[in-house]
């Protein structure tokens, strides 16, 4: 599959919140987003996703397409890794094995894990869980 291709499919979040915030929701989540986008909280979110995705590549294969440079990299270094989810860049991760593909926008508080199998999912909100994080479906609109 293409990376557009796997933005079409069923997808779940890997987030910092346990659930979706309702549209009318009354709290201030725009207040708080902005807060944990700051330093040093995002980059300590940004570790998280880095921690999640190298304990993935113990289990898979991971292909990682950098959008700025349009490159691929198979099992990337740990470092490098770890660089991409520091540099606020979009990134998206290929687990060529699973067709299952993981998202990361360089200015957002989650990652979106894309069409993946039911053993997939139970280890990624495991890794998830293991760092203090999340995975919900959205509700469909």
């Amino acid at each position: 599959m293409s990376i557009e291709e796997y933005l079409e499919q069923r997808y779940w979040v890997i987030d910092f919140l346990p659930r979706q915030v309702a549209a009318d929701s009354q709290g201030q989540y725009f207040k708080i987003e902005e807060f944990f986008l700051k330093q040093p909280r995002f980059g300590v979110i940004c570790q998280k996703f880095s921690h999640i995705m190298l304990k993935l590549n113990c289990y898979y294969d991971i292909a990682l397409y950098a959008c700025e440079s349009d490159e691929w990299t198979c099992n990337p270094p740990p470092e490098s890794v770890d660089e991409w989810f520091q540099s606020g860049k979009t990134v998206y991760f290929v687990l060529p094995s699973e067709e299952a593909m993981i998202g990361f926008n360089g200015d957002d508080l989650y990652m979106t894990l894309y069409h993946p199998d039911a053993s997939l999912l139970e280890l990624v909100t495991t890794l998830a869980a293991a760092e203090g994080l999340f995975v919900w479906e959205p509700k469909a609109p």
